[in-house]
C-alpha cells in the first residue's frame, strides 16, 4: 500500500487507515446496522490483516469506549510497525459525550492514552471537536498544550479532528495536520485540503464512506485519495473483507 507523508511532519501513513470506534464502542454511533464488538481473536486477526494490506495507520479515541485499552494489549508486540492517531478532548460515559479542551484535561488525556496503549509516545494527536472550541482553541489554551506535549517528546505531531471549514483553516495555522471529512457528497472542506497542502500540513479523511451510508464505497474512497493534499483516508471497520476491498482503492 502506499505510504504518504504526513505533511511536513516527518510521518508516513498509509493511504488508507484503520478507524478503531468499533473494537471498543456500540452505542450512539449513526451507522446503517447495530455495531458488534469483536472479542480479542476477531480483534487480533482483524489488525494482522490490516498489517499484511499495508495499513500502518491506527484511528482511536478516548470517546471510542475500551478501544485504547484493547488496542494497548493487541498492538504489545508490533507497537513499532503502527502510527497510532489519538484524541483529546471528549469523553463518552456510554450515554452521552462531554466535552474538556482545558490544558490540564488535555495532558491527562494524553498521559492516560499512552498508558491504555502502553507505549511511550503517541504519533498523532488530534483535538476531538463540539464544533465550537475548535474556534477558541488557541484561546483555551489547548493547541499551547499541545505543543508542551510535542514538545517533551510524548506526541510526534497534533492537530485538530474539525466540524467546520472555518476550523479547519485556522487549525491549519498552527498544527501538523486536520482531520476532515470529505466523500462525494460532502465536499464543504476541500477549500481547507487545498490550503493545507499548500501550507505542508497532513490532511487524514474521515467519513469518507458516510458512516458506512456510502452508495458506492470504492467510489468514495477513490475520490477522496485522489484529491491532492490527502495524506490517509480513515475506514471504520472491524470485517476484513470489507477491510480488504480497499487493498487497491486507485
Amino acid at each position: 500500500m502506499e505510504l504518504r507523508p504526513l505533511g511536513a511532519a516527518g510521518i508516513l501513513v498509509s493511504s488508507i487507515g484503520l478507524g478503531t470506534v468499533k473494537l471498543g464502542r456500540a452505542a450512539g454511533v449513526n451507522y446503517p446496522t447495530p455495531v458488534r464488538i469483536p472479542d480479542d481473536a476477531q480483534a487480533a486477526y482483524l489488525l494482522e490483516f490490516a498489517a499484511e494490506m499495508g495499513i500502518n495507520l491506527i484511528d482511536t479515541a478516548p470517546a471510542y469506549g475500551t478501544s485504547e485499552e484493547r488496542l494497548g494489549g493487541l498492538l504489545a508486540r508490533t507497537r513499532n510497525r503502527w502510527v497510532i492517531c489519538t484524541k483529546v478532548g471528549e469523553e463518552f460515559d456510554g450515554t452521552e459525550s462531554r466535552f474538556d479542551f482545558s490544558p490540564t484535561a488535555v495532558r491527562a488525556s494524553v498521559e492516560r492514552s499512552l498508558r491504555r496503549l502502553r507505549t511511550d509516545r503517541a504519533d498523532i494527536v488530534l483535538v476531538h471537536s463540539d464544533g465550537h472550541a475548535e474556534l477558541r482553541l488557541e484561546e483555551l489554551g489547548t493547541l499551547d498544550a499541545l505543543r508542551d506535549l510535542k514538545g517533551r517528546g510524548l506526541i510526534r505531531a497534533f492537530g485538530v479532528s474539525t466540524k467546520s471549514l472555518e476550523g479547519a483553516l485556522r487549525a491549519i495555522r498552527s498544527c501538523d495536520c486536520i482531520m476532515v471529512t470529505l466523500n462525494p457528497d460532502q465536499t464543504a472542506d476541500l477549500p481547507a485540503i487545498d490550503a493545507a497542502q499548500k501550507a505542508g500540513v497532513g490532511v487524514l479523511i474521515k467519513k469518507a464512506l458516510s458512516s458506512g451510508h456510502a452508495a458506492d464505497p470504492i467510489r468514495a474512497v477513490r475520490f477522496a485519495l485522489g484529491t491532492p493534499g490527502v495524506s490517509s483516508v480513515i475506514i471504520g471497520t472491524t470485517n476484513p473483507e470489507h477491510l480488504g476491498c480497499f487493498r487497491s482503492p486507485l
